[in-house]
């Protein structure tokens, strides 16, 4: 995912780092600002992948050779 603001993608994580919960974004719902923090704080969890379903027991973006 993109950012504009290094400063507050940076404050994001640093929250996230001290622990703080998701509900400290202190932005604006739906600002830019509010989604480069987010970006911040989500930036040790893996992307998910919502346009299909995943199996049960299997590892997303894994190939089960199934088509």
């Amino acid at each position: 995912m993109a950012y504009v603001s290094a400063k507050i993608r940076d404050e994001g994580r640093a929250a996230k780092t001290q622990g703080a919960p998701l509900s400290a974004d202190p932005y604006p719902a739906g600002s830019q600002d509010s989604a480069d923090w987010l970006e911040g704080y989500t930036f040790d969890e893996r992307e998910q992948n919502v346009d299909r379903e995943v199996e049960p027991g299997v590892e997303p973006g894994v190939d089960t050779g199934k088509a």
